[in-house]
């Protein structure tokens, strides 16, 4: 670069040199305007734009739906930019209020949103110190329909294709979503996917899958919110109810966009809470352990009685052996279903339970936060969640619960791409996406995003859900792709968005 400017110099000199009358030189820079490029939608229709999916579509921030949060859902940025380019209109499900939850009848059945209290997520009312009226009611007022937007909360890939899934009805048995209450209107067991149909819908975007595997991760892999089947029919596993899904959208000719699915393990609601937040002096350390005298005891008993026969080794003995010490970062104390069976290997040690502490391969998901150091029995200061009481499986994810969502993630995600690819739609690597923004981050524009929570301007409050910014920074993702695939021209032409006019917080007296 140092020889080209010299290279410059040089023939400025010349220049100058070889004019015979100072009137022939022009010293006034040179300004090149470059013609704009007029935004084409390349070989897609985005006249009637349906969107398909779960909270990640319908707009969910700060662990709540409401009408700020919706405003910034990526179907609607989407829209926003696809109405540039012969796009209609977007109608989406809008809630009633900023505060966020959901009644039924006048009775709360979901919590309002939550905001940033100084050092951390706290609860909307607990930030605004008053009670609010949730106003979204399942029962009373919903919306009128058909919505371009049937994102629904919670949904899993096949619930997409669930009739009564929306009926009012069935809330009650588990069999159905408020979220897709509020969209069925006088069809109660209509289908999600058989409302986008009814549409007759030019383009769509479906991002779906998360669920499957986000709520066995969200539950500590306890069982009770398990893993969807790779293989299974329509409706069962996750193979024949992706491929119904795409099979049906694209039967009438649609084009579309759809996503794979990160690894729900690097977001910050399991990144966020340290495994050894547990301060203690030298007192009390010495209490907690010799509370836990006995079961170390017990433990030494059993390697001794087992020893040489290779059931129990030295290094799961040192791993479940509890031990405190004076100082800031002592580990919790959890449940761990992987470790050796003593008691039935031996009835002599069946009292053992299987325990250990937290070491730095184990996830502990965001909400433990506000659970550890809490009292197991009001008033009994022996009873600390965490340290005397270990933490429930519903509360942390050990390493093998961790490869199960991996193994599935992968799975899931060789479904999507071999079926976008042989259905010819545009692909965003969401995987990908995500695995950057755990790894240094994102730069876009004059911002930098990362998956920390509430620093990293991606993940809201809940650290799950992305925020307006993180939304953004996804619409722009899938217009690449909308162009890599149709020949439309988003990025080309300047019609990506500025990740920065968009929040990354909603304040708590948002109106």
């Amino acid at each position: 670069m140092k020889n080209l400017k010299f290279i410059y110099i040089s023939i400025g000199i010349l220049a100058f040199t070889a004019c015979n009358d100072p009137e022939d030189v022009d010293l006034s820079p040179e300004v090149i305007v470059e013609d704009p490029v007029e935004l084409t939608a390349g070989s897609a229709d985005f006249s009637n734009y349906v969107a398909l999916g779960n909270s990640l579509t319908a707009g969910f921030t700060d662990g709540a739906l409401f009408q700020a949060s919706q405003s910034m859902s990526l179907p609607n940025l989407l829209s926003q930019k696809f109405s540039l380019a012969g796009g209609g209109s977007f109608v989406q499900p809008l809630t009633n209020d900023n505060f966020g939850g959901l009644a039924a009848g006048g009775e709360r059945i979901q919590d309002p949103r939550l905001v940033f209290g100084g050092a951390g997520p706290v609860p909307l009312e607990a930030a605004l110190g008053a009670s609010v009226t949730v106003s979204t009611d399942i029962v009373l007022n919903n919306p009128t329909g058909p919505f371009n937007n049937l994102g629904v909360p919670g949904a899993k890939s096949f619930h997409l294709l669930a009739p009564g899934y929306g009926n009012l009805a069935n809330v009650s048995l588990g069999l159905a979503n408020p979220y897709f209450v509020r969209m069925t209107g006088n069809t109660p067991n209509i289908s999600v996917l058989e409302m986008a149909v009814s549409q007759a819908p030019s383009f769509f975007s479906l991002w779906i899958g998360n669920n499957d595997v986000l709520g066995y991760a969200t539950t500590g892999g306890d069982g009770t919110n398990p893993i969807t089947p790779v293989s299974g029919v329509p409706g069962v596993g996750f193979d024949g109810s992706y491929g119904a899904l795409i099979a049906t959208l694209t039967a009438g000719g649609a084009k579309g966009v759809v996503a794979n699915i990160p690894n729900v393990v690097d977001i910050p609601h399991f990144t966020t809470v340290p495994h050894n937040p547990v301060p203690l002096d030298a007192a009390t350390a010495a209490a907690v352990n010799g509370a836990y005298a006995q079961y170390n005891g017990g433990l030494q008993a059993a390697f001794g009685a087992l020893a040489g026969t290779g059931l129990f080794t030295q290094e799961e003995l040192e791993a479940r052996t509890i031990n405190f010490v004076e100082g800031p970062n002592n580990a919790v104390v959890i449940e761990d279903e992987s470790l050796t069976d003593l008691g039935a290997i031996n009835p002599a040690f069946a009292a053992l339970p299987k325990i250990r502490q937290a070491t730095a391969n184990d996830l502990l998901v965001l909400t433990a936060s506000n659970f550890i150091g809490t009292l197991a029995v009001p008033g009994n200061p022996l009873s600390v969640n965490g340290v005397a009481v270990p933490l429930a499986d519903k509360w942390v994810l050990i390493p093998s619960e961790q490869e199960e969502i991996a193994v599935a993630i992968e799975a899931f995600n060789q479904i999507i791409e071999a079926t976008a690819a042989q259905a010819g739609l545009a692909l965003v690597d969401a995987n990908s996406l995500l695995n950057q923004l755990a790894n240094g981050g994102i730069t876009s524009g004059d911002f930098t995003l990362t998956s920390s929570l509430v620093t990293g301007s991606a993940f809201s409050l809940d650290g799950v859900h992305p925020t307006a910014r993180g939304y953004a920074l996804l619409a722009n993702e899938f217009m690449k792709a909308i162009d890599a695939t149709y020949g439309s021209n988003f990025e080309a032409s300047g019609n990506l968005l500025d990740v920065g006019d968009y929040p990354t917080n909603y304040s708590p007296t948002l109106q």
